[in-house]
Protein backbone atom coordinates (compact mmCIF):
# COMPACT_ATOMS: atom_id res chain seq x y z
CA UNK A 1 0.00 0.00 0.00
CA UNK A 2 0.79 3.90 -0.62
CA UNK A 3 1.48 5.06 2.46
CA UNK A 4 2.57 8.97 3.50
CA UNK A 5 4.40 9.84 6.69
CA UNK A 6 4.49 13.50 7.89
CA UNK A 7 7.08 13.77 10.44
CA UNK A 8 9.28 16.71 11.36
CA UNK A 9 11.69 14.84 13.23
CA UNK A 10 13.85 13.48 10.51
CA UNK A 11 15.45 10.18 12.01
CA UNK A 12 11.62 9.19 13.21
CA UNK A 13 10.44 9.78 9.36
CA UNK A 14 13.09 8.17 8.15
CA UNK A 15 12.88 4.88 10.35
CA UNK A 16 9.16 4.73 9.70
CA UNK A 17 9.79 4.79 6.04
CA UNK A 18 12.19 1.74 6.50
CA UNK A 19 9.81 -0.16 8.48
CA UNK A 20 6.83 0.62 6.40
CA UNK A 21 9.30 -0.24 3.00
CA UNK A 22 10.70 -3.84 4.79
CA UNK A 23 6.74 -4.42 5.18
CA UNK A 24 6.38 -4.58 1.48
CA UNK A 25 4.36 -0.99 1.62
CA UNK A 26 5.63 2.29 -0.21
CA UNK A 27 6.33 5.07 2.25
CA UNK A 28 6.28 8.47 0.86
CA UNK A 29 7.71 11.46 3.63
CA UNK A 30 7.16 14.93 4.20
CA UNK A 31 9.06 17.06 6.71
CA UNK A 32 6.79 19.91 7.01
CA UNK A 33 2.92 20.44 7.33
CA UNK A 34 2.65 22.12 4.10
CA UNK A 35 4.38 20.22 2.05
CA UNK A 36 2.49 17.54 3.57
CA UNK A 37 -0.04 18.61 2.49
CA UNK A 38 0.74 19.32 -0.82
CA UNK A 39 1.54 15.70 -0.85
CA UNK A 40 -1.67 14.36 0.21
CA UNK A 41 -3.96 16.79 -2.05
CA UNK A 42 -1.28 15.50 -4.80
CA UNK A 43 -0.88 11.70 -4.94
CA UNK A 44 -3.53 8.78 -4.07
CA UNK A 45 -2.36 7.64 -0.61
CA UNK A 46 -4.36 4.65 0.61
CA UNK A 47 -3.33 6.05 4.53
CA UNK A 48 -1.67 9.03 6.11
CA UNK A 49 0.67 9.26 9.39
CA UNK A 50 0.40 12.53 10.58
CA UNK A 51 2.46 14.08 13.22
CA UNK A 52 0.68 16.60 15.56
CA UNK A 53 3.36 19.34 16.01
CA UNK A 54 4.77 20.53 12.69
CA UNK A 55 6.63 23.40 11.26
CA UNK A 56 4.24 25.74 9.15
CA UNK A 57 1.19 24.00 9.36
CA UNK A 58 0.06 21.20 12.56
CA UNK A 59 -1.77 18.03 11.89
CA UNK A 60 -4.92 19.04 12.68
CA UNK A 61 -4.93 21.19 10.13
CA UNK A 62 -3.68 18.85 7.56
CA UNK A 63 -6.52 16.35 8.24
CA UNK A 64 -8.86 18.87 8.39
CA UNK A 65 -7.83 20.42 4.65
CA UNK A 66 -7.56 16.84 3.82
CA UNK A 67 -11.63 15.92 4.55
CA UNK A 68 -12.48 18.85 2.81
CA UNK A 69 -11.10 18.01 -0.14
CA UNK A 70 -13.19 14.75 0.45
CA UNK A 71 -9.81 12.69 0.93
CA UNK A 72 -10.95 9.34 2.51
CA UNK A 73 -7.77 7.61 3.37
CA UNK A 74 -7.58 6.89 7.06
CA UNK A 75 -5.06 8.98 9.54
CA UNK A 76 -3.14 7.78 11.86
CA UNK A 77 -2.00 10.50 13.88
CA UNK A 78 1.30 10.71 15.86
CA UNK A 79 1.92 13.26 18.90
CA UNK A 80 4.01 13.26 22.17
CA UNK A 81 0.75 15.08 23.87
CA UNK A 82 -1.42 12.64 25.28
CA UNK A 83 -3.81 14.86 26.54
CA UNK A 84 -7.58 13.49 25.89
CA UNK A 85 -8.61 17.29 24.60
CA UNK A 86 -5.90 16.73 21.96
CA UNK A 87 -7.02 13.12 20.97
CA UNK A 88 -10.66 14.31 21.06
CA UNK A 89 -9.90 17.36 19.04
CA UNK A 90 -7.84 14.76 16.24
CA UNK A 91 -10.89 12.82 16.15
CA UNK A 92 -13.19 15.42 15.48
CA UNK A 93 -11.02 16.88 12.86
CA UNK A 94 -11.38 13.89 10.91
CA UNK A 95 -8.16 11.28 11.85
CA UNK A 96 -8.99 7.51 12.23
CA UNK A 97 -6.53 6.64 15.20
CA UNK A 98 -4.09 8.07 17.77
CA UNK A 99 -0.98 6.86 18.74
CA UNK A 100 1.35 8.62 21.52
CA UNK A 101 4.86 8.73 21.16
CA UNK A 102 7.15 7.11 22.32
CA UNK A 103 5.59 4.22 20.80
CA UNK A 104 6.64 0.64 19.96
CA UNK A 105 7.13 0.03 16.29
CA UNK A 106 5.16 -3.31 16.44
CA UNK A 107 2.26 -1.06 17.99
CA UNK A 108 2.20 1.45 15.35
CA UNK A 109 2.57 -1.80 12.27
CA UNK A 110 -0.45 -2.98 13.69
CA UNK A 111 -2.49 0.27 14.08
CA UNK A 112 -1.52 0.93 10.51
CA UNK A 113 -2.81 -2.63 9.27
CA UNK A 114 -5.67 -2.50 11.19
CA UNK A 115 -6.34 0.81 9.34
CA UNK A 116 -5.87 -0.61 5.80
CA UNK A 117 -8.18 -3.54 6.57
CA UNK A 118 -10.86 -1.54 7.48
CA UNK A 119 -10.61 0.65 4.75
CA UNK A 120 -10.52 -2.47 2.66
CA UNK A 121 -13.66 -3.28 4.42
CA UNK A 122 -15.03 0.14 3.30
CA UNK A 123 -14.30 -0.17 -0.30
CA UNK A 124 -15.71 -3.72 -1.32
CA UNK A 125 -18.81 -2.64 0.39
CA UNK A 126 -19.06 -0.09 -2.64
CA UNK A 127 -19.96 -2.84 -5.44
CA UNK A 128 -20.20 -0.26 -8.52
CA UNK A 129 -18.64 2.49 -9.26
CA UNK A 130 -19.13 5.28 -11.30
CA UNK A 131 -17.29 8.20 -13.50
CA UNK A 132 -19.03 10.08 -15.83
CA UNK A 133 -20.81 7.51 -17.91
CA UNK A 134 -18.57 4.25 -17.09
CA UNK A 135 -19.69 1.86 -15.01
CA UNK A 136 -17.89 -0.66 -13.38
CA UNK A 137 -19.80 -3.69 -11.30
CA UNK A 138 -17.58 -5.57 -8.67
CA UNK A 139 -19.97 -7.88 -8.31
CA UNK A 140 -20.37 -8.97 -12.04
CA UNK A 141 -17.04 -8.12 -12.86
CA UNK A 142 -18.58 -6.23 -15.89
CA UNK A 143 -17.75 -2.68 -17.66
CA UNK A 144 -19.80 -0.48 -19.16
CA UNK A 145 -19.42 2.68 -21.12
CA UNK A 146 -22.67 4.17 -21.24
CA UNK A 147 -24.74 0.58 -22.71
CA UNK A 148 -21.58 -0.68 -24.25
CA UNK A 149 -20.21 -3.69 -22.94
CA UNK A 150 -16.62 -3.36 -22.15
CA UNK A 151 -14.36 -7.03 -22.37
CA UNK A 152 -11.64 -6.39 -20.20
CA UNK A 153 -9.20 -9.14 -18.31
CA UNK A 154 -8.38 -9.24 -14.91
CA UNK A 155 -5.68 -7.20 -14.98
CA UNK A 156 -7.11 -4.96 -17.15
CA UNK A 157 -10.21 -4.56 -14.64
CA UNK A 158 -8.47 -4.36 -11.42
CA UNK A 159 -6.57 -1.36 -13.11
CA UNK A 160 -9.17 0.29 -14.24
CA UNK A 161 -10.82 -0.06 -10.62
CA UNK A 162 -7.68 1.31 -8.98
CA UNK A 163 -8.31 4.54 -11.49
CA UNK A 164 -11.59 5.06 -10.37
CA UNK A 165 -11.36 4.58 -6.65
CA UNK A 166 -9.12 7.49 -7.18
CA UNK A 167 -10.88 9.26 -10.29
CA UNK A 168 -9.26 12.91 -10.33
CA UNK A 169 -5.76 12.33 -8.77
CA UNK A 170 -2.44 11.45 -11.19
CA UNK A 171 -1.61 7.78 -10.33
CA UNK A 172 2.48 7.58 -10.98
CA UNK A 173 3.55 4.07 -12.62
CA UNK A 174 4.96 2.60 -9.35
CA UNK A 175 1.98 3.31 -7.64
CA UNK A 176 -0.17 1.31 -10.27
CA UNK A 177 2.57 -1.41 -10.37
CA UNK A 178 2.41 -1.73 -6.02
CA UNK A 179 -1.79 -1.91 -6.25
CA UNK A 180 -2.14 -4.03 -9.26
CA UNK A 181 0.79 -5.92 -9.57
CA UNK A 182 2.22 -5.86 -6.71
CA UNK A 183 6.04 -6.74 -8.43
CA UNK A 184 9.35 -4.84 -8.33
CA UNK A 185 8.30 -1.18 -10.37
CA UNK A 186 11.52 -2.02 -12.33
CA UNK A 187 11.25 -4.68 -13.90
CA UNK A 188 7.58 -3.90 -15.22
CA UNK A 189 8.76 -0.31 -16.36
CA UNK A 190 6.68 -0.65 -19.54
CA UNK A 191 3.44 -2.41 -18.10
CA UNK A 192 1.81 0.21 -16.93
CA UNK A 193 2.03 1.76 -20.64
CA UNK A 194 0.89 -1.29 -22.38
CA UNK A 195 -2.01 -1.80 -20.39
CA UNK A 196 -3.01 2.11 -20.16
CA UNK A 197 -3.00 1.19 -23.66
CA UNK A 198 -5.39 -1.48 -24.12
CA UNK A 199 -7.64 0.27 -21.58
CA UNK A 200 -7.86 2.85 -23.87
CA UNK A 201 -8.83 1.07 -27.23
CA UNK A 202 -11.33 -0.57 -25.14
CA UNK A 203 -12.89 2.22 -22.58
CA UNK A 204 -12.34 5.48 -24.93
CA UNK A 205 -12.58 4.11 -28.53
CA UNK A 206 -15.34 6.23 -30.09
CA UNK A 207 -16.61 8.20 -27.10
CA UNK A 208 -17.03 11.76 -27.58
CA UNK A 209 -15.05 12.62 -24.14
CA UNK A 210 -11.98 10.53 -24.13
CA UNK A 211 -11.18 9.91 -19.78
CA UNK A 212 -8.10 8.57 -19.60
CA UNK A 213 -5.68 11.04 -18.84
CA UNK A 214 -1.73 10.93 -19.51
CA UNK A 215 -0.04 13.13 -17.38
CA UNK A 216 3.55 13.54 -19.39
CA UNK A 217 6.34 12.63 -16.54
CA UNK A 218 3.93 11.96 -13.93
CA UNK A 219 1.56 8.86 -14.41
CA UNK A 220 -2.17 8.83 -15.75
CA UNK A 221 -5.70 9.61 -14.35
CA UNK A 222 -9.25 8.95 -14.92
CA UNK A 223 -11.15 11.94 -15.14
CA UNK A 224 -14.40 12.98 -13.18
CA UNK A 225 -16.41 15.11 -15.74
Amino acid sequence: MHILVVEDERRLADLLRRVLTEERHVADVAYDGASGLDMALGGAYDLLILDLMLPIMDGFTICREVRKAKLDAPVLMLTARGAVEDRVTGLKTGADDYLVKPFAMEELLARVEALLRRRDRELDMSRQMRVADLTLDLTRHEARRGERLIELTPKEFALLEYLMRNAGQTLTRTQIVDHVWRYDAEALSNVVDIYIHYLRDKVDRGAEHPLIKTVRGVGYRIERQ
